[in-house]
């Protein structure tokens, strides 16, 4: 059996696992049209009143089988940088019991909601931009988040008046059920990343490489998290705009690694044998078309052209890398870390 053969098995093989430990939770995460929506509530309270233990409570209606449901959300700003940057901070989602049981939120008691950052021209087309590479990890590694778009009519009290947004977002489920979902569970401790899982790894390595983000931290599970699974660490990243990919207004750049924009690709992952570079290199290869062919699929759902074409285009340069040997060792093999 060559490495092709055996890295298509290996995928489809955890692939059936996974779709055998199927989790209630799933059942919102199976349809992907978007979800219909209506949220209200005070981005200003949100910010300035909720933590690591305190929510606000609103009601979230939702457009399921042909009516609207209510139930009721406890929600609190997430993400230090954003809550300072953002008109929208995102926002971390607790359910209860009695709210979700037998609604299509069945088994979601927590859940995070990605909102544009920004009240700008770009907004919705960022987010959608990184919504798409939440799909793209989906299809390299079977262990990722399962994510729902959703369409959002959102209102905000302004003193006496109302302010009404048309927004669009997506819901990513908790860690604890992706770990569920593999029997393992999520690690919290620091874990050097040699001690990872070798494929999986890179697999990350190489999707962090596409979307051209260096604004994580797999040791220090910055922007990623951790799952022990049959006794090996996995990688889970998490939390894609500060991307080449998606190239915000508000990005930040660390000059520190040598780079002036974010659309400035950087090589983060660790030496490896150079069986797991070759390896992982023709997966994305095989699967190239069929990714393009994906991301190419929402085209039509963008306000603006440009933000599809940069968007498509940067996703070109990744595999003008991949498929250029002098390239893909300069660039990639040369320059990963050892430490």
């Amino acid at each position: 059996m060559n490495k092709q053969t055996l890295c298509s098995f290996i995928l489809l093989f955890t692939g059936v696992l996974s779709a055998q430990n199927a989790l209630k939770s799933d059942k919102l995460y199976e349809d992907q049209t978007p979800l219909e929506i209506k949220l209200g509530y005070s981005n200003k309270e949100l910010n300035r009143n909720t933590d690591d233990s305190t929510f606000i409570t609103t009601t979230l209606s939702y457009y399921h089988e042909n009516k609207w449901a209510d139930i009721e959300v406890n929600l609190r700003a997430r993400g230090n940088f954003r809550r300072n940057e953002c008109y929208f901070p995102p926002v971390k989602m607790k359910i209860k019991k009695n709210q979700y049981s037998g609604t299509l939120f069945d088994g979601n008691k927590t859940m995070k909601l990605v909102l544009p950052c920004k009240i700008e021209s770009e907004k919705n087309d960022n987010v959608l931009q990184e919504f798409i590479a939440y799909k793209i990890y989906e299809k390299i590694s079977p262990f990722h988040f399962k994510t729902r778009r959703v369409n959002i009519k959102f209102s905000e009290p302004k003193g006496k008046k109302i302010k009404e947004f048309e927004l669009k977002g997506f819901l990513i489920e908790d860690d604890k059920r992706v770990a569920k979902r593999h029997e393992g569970k999520v690690m919290e401790r620091f874990i050097h990343p040699m001690a990872m899982q070798h494929v999986t790894s890179v697999q990350n390595a190489f999707f962090q490489y596409l979307i051209g983000n260096t604004d994580f931290s797999v040791a220090y599970q910055h922007n990623g998290k951790l799952l022990y699974v049959d006794k090996e660490i996995i990688p889970l990243p998490y939390d894609f705009d500060m991307t080449g990919w998606v190239n915000p207004s508000y990005a930040t750049v660390n000059t520190t690694l040598g780079i002036n924009s974010v659309q400035d690709r950087k090589y983060r992952g660790f030496k490896r044998e150079q069986q797991y570079f070759d390896q992982v290199r023709s997966q994305f290869l095989d699967q190239k078309e069929s990714l393009m062919q994906m991301v190419a699929s929402y085209e039509s759902e963008f306000s603006d052209p440009k933000e599809y074409q940069n968007m498509f285009d940067f996703m070109g340069t990744f595999y003008e890398v991949l498929e250029n040997d002098d390239k893909f060792e300069k660039v990639i093999v040369a320059v990963a870390r050892t430490k």
